[in-house]
């Protein structure tokens, strides 16, 4: 049986977007089925029922939260009591607690603290709590790690705790991370306000400001899959995104280079910039092409207003992607054929003005 693979971004259709990924891949005639994020609850059942309709199996190998937020994270437990699962891959700060503790003012507890890690990353303890129930392995997806084909490239537990203890959902932190955190929050609020200006072909802006640090817990992962570099990001921001990066060789992949990307946070403007876009994909072509090299989805939901962002599209257009966004449709990626009863979609148009 000769290399595939089925890459499925389902439609999570409410009014913010989510993400739930399904891939079925062939290696060596030995086949896997991989589940990354699973969206909201709803959205499991429709995970649920696309997998046994489409992959034929009742096992899935892996099953991974790529960070913890619910339009991730509820999903999965449908997976998790539909099926059985191989592994799944979840990072979770409370079994750091003892490590975590010097870092915390208001903290003089272990059990304390992990108490109240739990308690902040609610969705995550919940699938911890119904895999242990079922028997279901449980390990962390962090740097260095392999899920099946895939490398995982970031995060690194260092970046990754620190991370934690700087988060706006740990504000018993030392006073002074916790007010920068506030401000932060105040500061974003403050510019929600978007403004479009128009833009020639190749023109890029981006906030100077980033995304959120349950965000850039986001895992990353590589593989290589029917000789196609598919490179799976979540909500991944800049640093989760230049920390991968800067892993990519010692799992012998050379950027620039993707063939199938996983726009991240929906098309945020605050995960990506010029400078990040250049180091994965390459620069800007000097005019449209004449045929695109390379797909790049986004898991964003009709009703989202926010997402994708002009910039984000024109930034994946810039260089030489078919961009494509959910917004309704489900979007299979194959590596060596068309699966029977689904359509081409037809690239997104170049939007002509971004954000300010």
């Amino acid at each position: 049986m000769a290399d595939s693979y089925e890459l499925d971004f389902l439609a999570v259709e409410t009014d913010k977007s989510g993400d739930a990924i399904a891939i079925r891949y062939t290696i060596n005639g030995t086949t896997g089925v991989h589940v990354i994020d699973g969206g909201y609850l709803d959205t499991g059942d429709q995970l649920v029922a696309h997998i046994k309709e489409h992959y034929g199996v009742a096992h899935v190998d892996h099953v991974v939260l790529t960070h913890p937020d619910q339009d991730h994270a509820n999903g999965l437990r449908k997976i998790l009591e539909e099926f059985s699962v191989g592994t799944l891959w979840i990072n979770r700060p409370w079994i750091y607690a003892d490590l975590l503790l010097p870092k915390f003012g208001t903290y003089n507890s272990v059990d304390a603290l992990r108490n109240k890690l739990r308690s902040a990353y609610a969705a995550t303890a919940a699938l911890e709590e119904l895999a242990v129930e079922k028997g279901i392995p449980i390990r962390e997806p962090l740097q260095g790690a392999q899920i099946g084909p895939f490398h995982v490239l970031a995060p690194s537990l260092s970046r990754y705790l620190d991370l934690v203890v700087t988060s706006n959902k740990t504000p018993e932190a030392v006073q002074e991370v916790a007010l920068a955190g506030i401000l932060n929050g105040l500061f974003k609020a403050a510019k929600s306000v978007t403004n479009f200006i128009k833009g020639a072909w190749g023109f890029e802006v981006f906030p100077e400001e980033g995304t959120s640090n349950e965000n850039e817990m986001s895992v990353v992962q590589y593989a290589l899959l029917d000789r196609r570099r598919v490179l799976l990001t979540g909500d991944a921001g800049r640093e989760a995104l230049t920390e991968a990066a800067n892993y990519a060789p010692y799992v012998g992949l050379q950027l620039p280079g993707i063939h199938d990307f996983q726009v991240p946070h929906h098309g945020g403007r605050h995960n990506v910039n010029t400078e990040v876009l250049d180091r994965w994909l390459g620069p800007r072509l000097s005019g449209s092409p004449a045929q695109t090299t390379w797909r790049a989805v986004c898991s964003s939901a009709k009703a989202d207003e926010h997402h994708p962002r002009k910039a984000v599209v024109r930034a994946m257009i810039h260089r030489g992607a078919w961009f494509g966004a959910t917004e309704g449709s489900s979007i299979c990626l194959t590596s060596s054929y068309t699966r029977p009863g689904w359509n081409w979609l037809p690239q997104t148009m170049y939007p002509t003005e971004l954000e300010e």
